[in-house]
């Protein structure tokens, strides 16, 4: 059985620093270096924080519904409040989008904050006002089937590198039990929402979205949740809940014949 001592991401500065080789990570501050890394950007709360996310369609990103729901009042963020910002690195973003739209686990708002159940619920779906095109950053897929061996990845922004994504190259699944993976990546404020990544071939797939972090007693331990089932009812919602088109009024143009559409009108005695 997983114990579950977790911390609160927001927390994290209470926890005292992992040992972790800094060889294992890297910060991809060039373009040459973001190369398949652009689907991954700053998810940008006001001027409140930042978390991580990842597009996994042109218009989807992936990421926690800690990210999605203002803390004060349990309340999801209402639309444009938040900002993706694919592939940031010094400043400066591939592509900025406005979310436009939000979806969350069901049970996420009405769970403890900090609790096995809560980790596993802690996935949100967001959509953007404008599709980023695959010329700009490719999508992940999430991974489905077994995990070869139990090396994993993770590319986030984070206290101290936010502005560029640090990827961690390998680390590992410590565990995977009812529905709950920890991992003993390094996770910093930031890193929340954040893709845990596995190979498939030769393509990181995501596996999980971090949750929280707590420890062992030894090192730092990051939570995240099993996705299967979880995205496709989350884009579900999306599409039941997406605003409705407004209705376009055109008008005629008297004596032309024409609408503003360009549609022909044809006369009683031919066209």
């Amino acid at each position: 059985m997983i114990r579950l001592m977790l911390g609160a991401v927001m927390c994290l500065s209470v926890l005292s620093t992992a040992s972790f080789a800094q060889s294992a990570k890297r910060k991809l501050t060039d373009r040459e270096d973001l190369y398949g890394w652009e689907a991954i950007g700053r998810l940008d709360i006001g001027d409140q924080g930042f978390c991580t996310g990842t597009l996994i369609a042109q218009d989807l990103v992936l990421t926690a519904a800690h990210c999605a729901v203002e803390k004060r009042t349990g309340q999801i963020y209402a639309p444009g409040k938040l900002m993706f910002r694919a592939g940031l690195s010094a400043g400066k973003a591939l592509a900025d989008r406005k979310v436009v739209q939000i979806a969350i686990h069901p049970d996420y708002v009405h769970l403890p904050e900090l609790s096995a159940a809560s980790v596993r619920a802690d996935v949100a779906l967001m959509r953007l006002e404008h599709p980023i095109p695959y010329s700009v950053a490719d999508p992940f897929a999430l991974h489905s089937g077994r995990v070869a061996g139990n090396e994993v990845s993770l590319a986030s922004y984070g206290r101290g590198r936010s502005e560029a994504i640090t990827r961690e190259r390998s680390c590992r699944i410590m565990q995977r039990q009812q529905g709950l993976i920890s991992f003993n990546c390094d996770i910093t404020f930031g890193s929340s929402g954040s893709a845990l990544l596995a190979r498939n071939g030769p393509r990181w797939q995501i596996l999980s979205v971090v949750s929280a972090v707590g420890t062992d007693g030894r090192q730092k331990v990051g939570y995240g949740m099993e996705l299967a089932g979880i995205v496709a009812k989350l884009k579900a919602n999306l599409r039941r809940n997406a605003p409705q088109p407004k209705a376009a009024i055109r008008r005629l143009q008297v004596g032309s014949g024409k609408s503003n559409s360009g549609a022909k009108f044809i006369s009683s005695g031919g066209s």
